[in-house]
């Protein structure tokens, strides 16, 4: 899948292709029926299928205190998307002049000039332009004049109740990881790459691979069983935390793993991290004992969760 960071990255040879638009947070089996669909019509008509999303997310530009908690970073959103049948994805910089276009300009410039789009695949509640003036109703309009089609899709439903980003955020809020996979169509993980912490874990017996989340906010949070994956063929179990670490003064989410039997160097690679269990909420604990204590009595239940699956 090919890149394109920015408007001003669209070349001669992206012009011609079917297009969907979308924030796609956590690419979820939603997201994949539309890309399913813009799939068959790139085979029809012999165009390259492109994802056109934002970084940042358009909520998050107007209003960053109300604007939700993400699945994905962007990072993990492009490797989803990767992983599917998408031919390019458009990553458009959401900032004061894409906010401030007119409708009919994104329409007539950006669509039509630029890309040459020759169907859309949009949701019939999308809003766009500046003041969110553009509608469904516009793109159908302005599609049939400049020649392309514009078509909704049925909401896609998983247990006769749509599949959508907040439905995913609930059930992580809930620790229910069976039901964020199945409307996933895969676990739910959190990825990045192992970095040098302050060796805390180490000192008390129970070392732990840091990995910088990289996000205003994490979709979870406590004490969890997990496995790690992208360090040899078989996924390594372990419990992890994620939380700012308070007994210690941390102040920044960190996601803190602890492998049970390993005694590798792993600093440096990139890996995902799979949540399994949710063990018990982050605490402030008195002193460093009390935690290692606890931490201890973590791993045991971490080991019984696996011995008993």
């Amino acid at each position: 899948m090919e890149l394109i960071r920015g408007l001003h990255n669209i070349k001669p040879q992206h012009h011609g292709c079917v297009a969907t638009i979308g924030s796609f947070d956590g690419v979820h089996r939603g997201h994949q029926a539309v890309i399913a669909r813009l799939a068959e019509k790139s085979r029809e008509f012999g165009l390259p299928a492109l994802v056109m999303t934002f970084e940042p997310q358009p909520l998050e530009y107007f209003q960053p205190d109300k604007a939700p908690v993400r699945l994905y970073r962007l990072r993990d959103k492009i490797t989803a998307l990767g992983q599917t049948t998408i031919d390019r994805t458009l990553c458009v910089e959401f900032d004061y002049h894409f906010a401030a276009l007119e409708a009919e300009e994104f329409i007539d410039r950006v669509l039509f000039k630029a890309l040459g789009v020759r169907h859309l695949v949009a949701g019939d509640d999308f809003r766009f332009g500046k003041d969110r003036i553009g509608d469904f109703a516009m793109l159908q309009t302005r599609g049939a004049e400049l020649g392309f089609d514009v078509e909704t899709l049925p909401t896609y439903e998983v247990n006769g109740e749509r599949v959508s980003s907040t439905r995913i955020r609930h059930c992580l809020d809930r620790s229910d990881f069976s039901a964020a996979a199945g409307l996933l169509g895969r676990p739910y993980q959190m990825s990045g790459r192992v970095a040098h912490g302050d060796k805390i874990g180490r000192t008390i017996g129970i070392p732990t691979a840091n990995i910088h989340l990289h996000r205003n906010r994490s979709p979870l949070q406590g004490i969890f069983v997990t496995e790690l994956y992208g360090i040899g063929a078989e996924p390594l179990p372990g419990v992890a935390s994620i939380g700012t670490r308070p007994t210690v003064g941390g102040t920044r989410a960190l996601l803190e793993v602890h492998l049970f039997d390993f005694g590798e160097d792993i600093y440096g690679r990139y890996v995902n991290i799979g949540f399994m269990k949710k063990l018990r909420d982050e605490e402030k604990f008195d002193d460093i004992e009390d935690m290692r204590i606890q931490i201890e009595r973590d791993i045991e239940d971490g080991r019984a969760f696996f011995a008993a699956r």
